[in-house]
């Protein structure tokens, strides 16, 4: 399986864990990356000032993949409904898609259609499938509770077609079960991790943060999972903040999916980054 790594803005600059986590699980899992000089942000932060130049950079990064003749995995949630919602948008809108190719034109960079856009949740479950992962582990969790933590941009907006089901996204839960963990439904599952509200209300948001993390811990839960960088960036960096602002004392670990996933394959948590997590991940004895 070809992909072509759209890393996105956050995870270079800020959540190498992840970054860390997908080169070093995935090949294992057979993915093989393709590198592709060039990118630019997806352009999601100005989709409430200029739609047309979000969608001039998604589809300008689109083109660069569909020059290599692949599909492209982006793992930020992010970034992935930025490209999801350009490509439904040309797809659909046989307009806007020659007002973008001619824009794209200076550049000698021409937008088909021709590539998929798959996500951690899809690329782990549709993509390599359950068997797949499960012949790979070997250090399994050991009924370790695991809340999985979708977020927003993984389940929606629905109508362009996201990795998991908006109702009642199941994959990352059959995924940890696969590894050895032991998923549970909660309440506060699709709830907001409130990244969105950071900038312009930053008390806002991190009181949401909290409050989801402390029904977390109320409900006994060992660990969180993320498949975002923003989530991962509010409930990992930002958990001490988060618990001043609800008057509570957070001890949550949390750490990304794909380091569970490298974790339960038995290989060594500093080539998975797990040393850059900044929530209390040496709690969970798996991690050791």
């Amino acid at each position: 399986m070809k992909y072509v790594l759209y890393p996105g803005c956050l995870m270079q600059t800020e959540q190498y864990g992840y970054e860390l986590s997908v080169r070093e699980v995935l090949p294992k899992l057979g993915v093989e990356f393709v590198e592709v000089n060039g990118f630019s942000c997806c352009g999601s932060p100005l989709k409430s000032v200029n739609q047309l130049m979000t969608l001039y950079l998604s589809a300008r990064n689109l083109a660069l993949v569909e020059k290599q003749g692949c599909d492209v995995y982006a793992p930020c949630a992010e970034c992935h409904v930025s490209l999801s919602l350009c490509k439904h948008t040309l797809d659909n809108n046989e307009e806007m898609k020659k007002r973008i190719n001619g824009l794209l034109a200076e550049e000698e960079l021409v937008y088909t259609g021709s590539s998929e856009v798959v996500h951690t949740v899809d690329l782990l479950y549709d993509k390599i499938g359950l068997d797949a992962i499960a012949e790979h582990v070997k250090k399994p969790l050991k009924d370790i509770k695991v809340a999985a933590h979708p977020g927003c941009y993984v389940v929606r907006p629905s109508e362009i077609g996201r990795p998991d089901d908006s109702e009642n996204p199941q994959k990352m839960d059959k995924i940890l079960k696969v590894l050895g963990a032991k998923p549970s439904e909660y309440p506060e599952k699709l709830d907001c991790c409130g990244a969105p509200l950071l900038v312009n209300l930053p008390e806002s948001a991190l009181t949401k943060t909290g409050q989801k993390l402390q029904r977390i811990q109320e409900q006994a839960f060992d660990a969180v999972t993320t498949v975002c960088p923003w989530c991962h960036k509010m409930f990992d960096a930002r958990q001490q903040k988060a618990g001043e602002t609800v008057a509570a004392k957070l001890e949550v670990p949390v750490l990304y999916l794909t380091q569970l996933v490298g974790l339960a394959m038995g290989l060594d948590a500093s080539k998975l980054g797990v040393q850059l997590n900044l929530s209390p991940v040496e709690k969970l004895k798996e991690v050791a």
